[in-house]
């Protein structure tokens, strides 16, 4: 399985950033979803043989071309199994790829993002839970010259990916941030200056690329997700998880997302760098 990334969609996208219909259908989406393929794919996960032809299929203008490349490869996949049929569907199935979301009732997101000082060394942290309890840690987006409202935007798409999964696979989904000026980049401002062009009155909007990436998939969720603000450090267990992860994100300089794999004990946690 491969992960839906940046540079999965750069080896993918035209000249003009753009994708097909078939490579939007290699990644679970339809023409409809043209402008907005990237916030709502990011995260995703593909398995290798539609993430494979996803690139083959860059800047095939000809439908017929298309459909060719795609006839040839499953041949080739057949080929390489010494199969009769081709058991991996390829263009045929369009639902949501399988994630590793699990179906398991209430799931509350808990993000923050911290910059020492600010601007300067910057990172973002997430903390799941399922059902009151801490099931996951994750830490990342590690900035050497970052600012602390990147590193909260950032935080909050994370969030919102996770978020995507998490819906999903059935679960009702929470989102809590403390920061304020991020929930209403996406939420409120967003929609006024997309109205007008990506532009807004005094001057540039500042982090425009996050807020756009995450303000298109929040626009495709918010139905199924609740997104509310807490004030940080204010004794919500989740937010201070949240805000240890970002000064590990720092300590380890980790540009990747990833998972924490230490063992969850919540008091060591608490004990380690606050932000």
């Amino acid at each position: 399985m491969q992960v839906v990334t940046e540079a999965l969609l750069e080896l993918g996208r035209d000249k003009k950033g753009e994708v097909n219909e078939e490579q939007l259908i290699l990644l679970g989406l339809d023409a409809s979803n043209q402008e907005e393929y990237i916030a709502l794919s990011l995260g995703k996960e593909l398995s290798d043989a539609r993430a494979e032809l996803f690139v083959l299929l860059r800047d095939i203008k000809a439908k017929t071309s298309r459909k060719t490349i795609i006839a040839n490869y499953k041949a080739l996949q057949k080929f390489r199994k010494g199969e009769t049929e081709v058991k991996v569907e390829i263009i045929e199935q369009t639902s949501i790829p399988a994630s590793t979301a699990l179906n398991n009732g209430a799931v509350t997101i808990y993000c923050d993002g911290g910059c020492t000082p600010n601007p300067g060394k910057a990172g973002s942290g997430v903390a799941i839970y399922r059902n009151d309890s801490l099931s996951e840690l994750w830490y990342g987006l590690y900035e050497p010259m970052g600012t602390n409202n990147t590193a909260e935007l950032g935080a909050l798409y994370e969030s919102l990916v996770i978020a995507q999964r998490e819906a999903a696979a059935g679960n009702d989904v929470s989102i809590k941030c403390d920061s304020m000026y991020s929930i209403d980049c996406i939420s409120k401002w967003a929609i006024s200056w997309e109205k007008k062009g990506w532009t807004k009155k005094g001057g540039e909007i500042k982090n425009l690329e996050i807020i756009k990436k995450a303000y298109y998939l929040y626009k495709t969720i918010k139905k199924d997700v609740k997104l509310s603000h807490i004030k940080a450090h204010a004794g919500y267990e989740g937010n201070e998880l949240a805000d240890r992860m970002t000064m590990y994100a720092i300590q380890k300089q980790s540009v990747a997302f990833v998972k924490y794999d230490e063992v969850l004990d919540v008091s060591a946690l608490l004990k380690m760098r606050a932000g």
